[in-house]
């Protein structure tokens, strides 16, 4: 099952009570950086453009935690930079998880075989590890060679210690649909139980501006790419679950002492919490 029972019945029962509370506006998900340095300088990303007195900030476990209780959404995406620097990222994870949230640690996987043994496997965690396409793709993607191969392996080993894996990819005007369908279902052989798939739209300190996607455009790839899978054809494909990312509503933005959150409007739910590091002031 690509979504585990627990998080369907949770996640459903928390969206129930918000409209038996008459909440109109309510977060899915706390998007949590708790940090902004990256071990990767990806092509498509500039935030490790950053002076080091941003870069060098970190979001303690208590900030982490506590924008966890503000937000209350059933729901935690750790993302970056790269969440595995953070040197108390497993507390983390583990006193979220204690909180009873899912919890979705994005990582690039070049630091997951070192520390995979600070985590355990359980139902309220799972590894979403970045593959932006085949190896060639990937690798041009993150501006280095030999990391889609490091990045499958991570995978692996993650799967043979129990964990659920998804992946998340994203796509640039550079894609071509019959190979990225391709890619996604050689990464569903691979066993992974999910797949998010988000559009690459327009981040100014990004070193490249040439190949962003637009809402046409990617109705267009998307649509492209996803016919073109194994799931589509009605074939076999490990009952993997696709996920489609949008990062195209505008944000809301309260600061709140060393925590930024953003409130992201769409449709009628604001779906995404958002904390991160640009204000703290803590050296983990």
């Amino acid at each position: 099952m690509p979504i585990p029972l627990r998080q369907t019945i949770r996640v459903g029962a928390y969206v129930i009570a918000q409209h038996l509370k008459g909440v109109q506006r309510y977060p899915l998900v706390l998007m949590l950086e708790p940090l902004f340095r990256c071990n990767l300088a990806c092509a498509g990303c500039g935030k490790i453009d950053y002076p080091d007195a941003i870069l060098n900030q970190r979001l303690s476990v208590n900030e982490c935690i506590t924008a966890a209780d503000e937000c209350g959404a059933p729901m935690v995406v750790i993302a970056g930079g790269e969440p595995l620097l953070h040197r108390e990222i497993d507390e983390i994870t583990r006193r979220l998880i204690a909180k009873k949230k899912f919890v979705y640690l994005c990582t690039n996987a070049l630091l997951l075989e070192k520390k995979i043994e600070l985590f355990e496997p359980n139902p309220y965690f799972a590894w979403t590890i970045h593959l932006d396409g085949d190896r060639d793709d990937h690798d041009r993607t993150v501006c280095q060679s030999g990391v889609y191969d490091r990045a499958v392996a991570a995978i692996k080993t993650a799967k043979a210690h129990g964990f659920r894996v998804n992946i998340n990819s994203t796509l640039f005007d550079t894609a071509e649909p019959e190979r990225v369908a391709r890619f996604f279902d050689e990464v569903i052989d691979m066993g992974v139980d999910g797949i998010t798939v988000s559009p690459g739209y327009a981040y100014e300190r990004a070193p490249d501006q040439e190949h962003f996607l637009n809402r046409r455009r990617t109705k267009e790839l998307f649509r492209e790419i996803l016919s073109g899978t194994r799931a589509a054809a009605g074939h076999s494909t490990n009952r993997a679950c696709f996920l489609i990312s949008s990062r195209a509503t505008s944000p809301i933005t309260a600061l709140r002492g060393a925590i930024r959150h953003e409130i992201i409007s769409a449709g009628n739910v604001p779906a995404t919490c958002s904390a991160r590091a640009t204000q703290s002031h803590s050296k983990n």
